[in-house]
């Protein structure tokens, strides 16, 4: 499994959630461990590690009324309990990719509703698959929890006792079912390296330990050991370069309990919040002293306040952030870390939850303040992913309209594109933030060929900037705004500079006639026309 990280590194350090405290319980001395443990056959983990199988089924950014081709995935997955709930305690961990677009659909009939399911799962010591129930789904943190409802799964099965955070160079074991053969794999290696790492999946940084054991594709999900038998942390990504080798990667444990309890408090997965706020380094003695920073002080320079962020009001450019929950924060953004390590201080604001609140102390204009702020996820202009939800679209006579997200970006400009993509378009998705409630930036995807389209059908992936010169702030706005219109004309602007005007009349009928002739079910999608309060069942062209 190859992942490019790079798509992290946006210049928004992540500031998620800071709570000493919490983070404290994880950092404890791993306990001693037997000498020259020489398997986990005899602590009896490994019949707790499970093979998952599913069938994705990806939305076409392109064409997106349509899904395309499904395909098949393994990977890995294993049993560990919760307290107190309906699933008698017992549920699955895997990654968040290894079930990511997978085929669940609910169908009606005359018996009531039932519920088909495309992912499975398979016990070590079993020839039988059983259907497994998505039940949340952590993007950021590359997590997934399901259950089995079939009470025959369980039987026999005890599951996996999460441990501390390691240390650098315990032992450590991969287990799982890689590529290369059928039944469970072992690979061993140490911790070579603990540290805020590049979720690849997540788009985001959290805690994560790097390890020399080898994490092949089918690895993801599986959990890693230490010589007690416990569980530190689940394999998710691997390094690929040439300039180094035999380089993976694990979601510790503090990261796990944070996925899990989230669950527990609120039913589903709410994400890691931020603080709201650019910042950079105060290395330099010379902008330290120029921020009125005395000898002592230490902290970080705010750079930007994200206009609709809760910080927005609070918080000022120009700042400087020397404590987050009472923990002195260095020049060069870390936080002490253990005892004789260091670590950037997002790993602080990762224990937190949404709706938190961090103590801060900052220094404006020579003069300490102490200040609170509500920590929530952040809410980017362009999203980094569909939370396993359709695209939006509207198509009007010929022209298709969308949002920007980063998986239109991968599909339309392939994986390589932070650098093929328009500059225009990854200014939006790399340095610019919202400014207005709902805002979004709607594209023109393409232009399909009809009589009210003839001339443009060459103009595709576009930027919308107006229509009849009023200003659009997203997708929902552009729709509003040409089902309003009662002008002989629809005129829409592009920030290329380029305009592209309609006949209004001749629009509503190339529009239902690009739905017959393309297969397209509805001129608007599904959350479109909920959010405009049209019927789904009944909705017609816009």
């Amino acid at each position: 499994m190859t992942h490019n990280a790079g798509i992290v590194s946006k210049g928004y350090h992540a500031l998620h959630d800071p709570h000493l405290n919490t983070a404290a319980r994880y950092l404890g001395e791993v306990p001693s461990m037997p000498e020259g443990a020489d398997g986990l056959e005899t602590i009896n983990v490994m019949d707790a590690v499970c093979k998952v199988f599913c069938v994705h089924t990806e939305p076409d950014m392109s064409l997106p009324w349509q899904r395309k081709r499904q395909y098949s995935s393994t990977s890995s997955g294993f049993v560990i309990a919760l307290e107190g709930d309906r699933f008698g305690g017992k549920y699955l961990l895997t990654n968040a990719h290894s079930v990511e677009n997978h085929s669940q659909a609910r169908f009606g009939g005359g018996g009531g509703e039932t519920e088909r399911r495309h992912v499975k799962v398979k016990r070590r010591d079993d020839d039988s698959k059983f259907l497994a129930k998505v039940l949340a789904i952590g993007t950021e943190c590359d997590i997934a929890l399901l259950t089995v409802e079939d009470p025959e799964f369980w039987k026999d099965v005890e599951p996996v006792v999460l441990g501390p955070l390691p240390q650098l160079q315990d032992s450590v074991f991969v287990v799982g079912y890689p590529v290369g053969g059928d039944t469970i794999s072992v690979t061993s290696g140490v911790v070579s390296r603990i540290e805020v790492t590049s979720y690849a999946h997540g788009a985001t940084e959290l805690l994560g330990v790097q390890i020399d054991a080898a994490i092949n594709s089918g690895n993801s999900g599986g959990p890693v050991f230490n010589e007690a038998g416990e569980c530190v942390g689940v394999a998710f990504q691997s390094y690929a370069g040439s300039e180094a080798e035999n380089i993976g990667y694990v979601i510790p444990t503090p990261v796990i309990h944070h996925f899990l309890v989230d669950y527990q408090r609120n039913g589903t997965f709410t994400g890691f919040p931020a603080l709201g706020i650019q910042w950079q380094r105060m290395e330099s003695a010379t902008l330290r002293h120029s921020h009125g920073m005395a000898p002592g002080q230490k902290g970080v320079l705010v750079r930007e306040v994200l206009p609709l962020s809760e910080a927005a009001g609070v918080l000022q450019p120009g700042d400087v952030l020397m404590q987050f929950d009472q923990t002195q924060i260095a020049n060069d953004g870390t936080v002490g870390f253990r005892s004789n390590e260091r670590i950037a201080y997002s790993f602080l604001t990762s224990q937190k939850f949404t709706g938190d609140v961090a103590s801060l102390r900052v220094l404006r204009e020579g003069k300490e303040l102490d200040l609170c702020i509500k920590l929530m996820r952040p809410d980017f202009l362009v999203p980094h992913h569909l939370f396993n939800k359709d695209p939006s679209y509207f198509v009007v006579a010929g022209l298709v309209f969308t949002n920007l997200t980063e998986p239109y970006l991968a599909s339309e400009f392939g994986p390589d594109y932070l650098r093929e993509a328009p500059v225009k378009l990854l200014d939006r998705l790399l340095y610019t933030h919202k400014d207005r409630p709902g805002q979004q930036v709607v594209m023109l995807n393409q232009v399909l060929a009809c009589e009210a389209t003839i001339g443009y059908e060459d103009i595709s992936n576009s930027q919308v900037a107006k229509f009849n010169d009023v200003k659009v702030n997203s997708l929902q706005h552009l729709v509003e705004l040409v089902q309003e219109n009662r002008e002989p004309f629809m005129r829409f602007n592009l920030e290329s500079k380029e305009v592209l005007v309609l006949d209004a009349s001749l629009a509503q009928a190339c529009t239902e006639e690009m739905q017959v002739f393309h297969s397209i079910p509805h001129a608007l999608s599904k959350d479109l026309r909920e959010a405009l309060g049209i019927p789904v069942v009944a909705a017609q062209a816009a």
